[in-house]
């Protein structure tokens, strides 16, 4: 029979208690219900936002992307290439050259990323999915066509498909290998015209910034020859992408990096996590701060019961036993006020889920709602936070409980 713990219970169960100690355990109650709940749902909110963004990046992104490890580019050959395809797991290899160039369309100019991309890109991204004008094909007929960001189409009022007004892309032309200005603006630039095919809108970074080509038009424009920037590869379901990942890297030596989905967008999914952390911990203090209540209300209690301890002290109960019965109650306390919040922050965040209780508020958004993701870690995490809070504010209580003088108490 574990007594403390009964005997806590009856603390907190007795009507007799006083009424002031009675309201401040109430109210530590609601303080740490509401921590808790606060802290589920925005950690929950942070998860929800780290899947968006990879959801996103997803529909462009290769499933593994191969990059010069010193360098823009790197020469790409037959031999790369069936190396390349060689390893088990490798379903399909795009050849990638992506570089910044200038953009005019009538009077207007802006500098966007030009990426050109081999026939078989579409064969492994979802970008076809996020079209909101026009053909996503880059080549029809015989004609090659751009795919531009909703963004850029804004930015230049971009008329689909005009042949009357195609657009320019320009880049500085690259005299023994360094790049060079004249003062003749025809001189200076490599252009080549293209007709806007498609619009697609995904995320702002790149539905503002980037213009999908042919690899050929690339090559010309950006006159990079056999060089390419990327090899992005697709993974088939034969394998873990972990595996393939590590046997490109093995295979095509140190000079290639080989990077996964989450790694090609490291600086933005990191800053998510670091965001998260720091959110954590402000709420943790937060609950610290709520949870004082439970360290008055326990003070409080320990005076309003010297007689209980004193009896319980000359029937043979050791100190060690006393100090446990008000730890106990400390954390009875914390853990019904847990358990509430616990159950609020789920139902919100479950509501949140299933009815977009909450919308995101802005018109260009591609989401309506702000999204939710419930992970087991977290609710560990809240937890321990809980419990090391309850052990901090209940200590001192627990420790002044035995020291009293019994001869004054019975």
């Amino acid at each position: 029979m574990n007594v403390p713990f009964l005997i806590a219970q009856r603390y907190f169960r007795s009507k007799k208690k006083r009424n002031i100690i009675s309201i401040i355990s109430n109210i530590s109650m609601i303080g740490v219900a509401v921590g808790t709940m606060s802290l589920i749902i925005v950690l929950s909110v942070f998860n929800g936002l780290e899947d968006l963004v990879r959801s996103l990046y997803g529909k462009s992104d290769p499933d593994l992307k191969i990059a010069a490890s010193k360098g823009k580019s790197f020469e790409v050959n037959t031999f790369l290439l069936e190396r390349t395809k060689a390893v088990p797991g490798v379903a399909i290899v795009t050849e990638v050259i992506e570089d910044n160039a200038l953009l005019r369309y009538h009077e207007r100019q802006m500098v966007v990323k030009l990426k050109g991309v081999s026939e078989n890109f579409y064969a492994q991204s979802d970008i076809d999915s996020a079209i909101v004008d026009g053909d996503h094909r880059l080549r029809r007929n015989g004609q090659d066509y751009a795919l531009i960001g909703a963004g850029v189409q804004h930015e230049l009022s971009i008329a689909l498909e005009n042949r009357f007004s195609p657009l320019q892309l320009m880049y500085p032309r690259n005299v023994a290998g360094k790049r060079t200005l004249s003062i003749n603006p025809e001189n200076a630039f490599n252009q080549e015209p293209i007709l806007a095919g498609g619009v697609f809108y995904i995320e702002q970074h790149l539905d503002d910034s980037y213009i999908f080509v042919p690899i050929e038009f690339a090559q010309r424009l950006l006159n990079y020859g056999a060089r390419r920037t990327a090899l992005e590869v697709k993974v088939g379901e034969s394998r873990p992408i972990e595996e393939v990942k590590a046997e490109l890297k093995q295979v095509l030596g140190p000079q290639f990096t080989v990077l996964d989905s989450d790694e090609q967008h490291v600086s933005l999914l990191k800053a998510i996590k670091v965001e998260k952390m720091f959110v954590f911990i402000t709420f943790a203090f937060i609950l610290l701060i709520a949870s004082l209540n439970i360290f008055f209300s326990l003070s409080m209690l320990v005076i309003d019961k010297r007689k209980d301890v004193a009896v319980l002290m000359a029937m043979g109960a050791t100190p060690n036993v006393i100090r446990r019965i008000f730890l106990m109650e400390g954390a009875i306390v914390a853990q019904v006020g847990a358990v509430i919040g616990l159950v609020l922050g789920v139902s919100i965040c479950w509501l949140q889920q299933q009815f977009g209780l909450v919308e995101m508020g802005m018109a260009t958004s591609v989401v309506k709602a702000y999204p939710v993701k419930m992970q087991l870690a977290d609710v560990l995490w809240v937890g321990i936070a809980i419990v090391a809070i309850t052990i901090i504010v209940s200590l001192r209580p627990a420790l002044n409980a035995p020291q009293i003088d019994l001869r004054e108490n019975l």
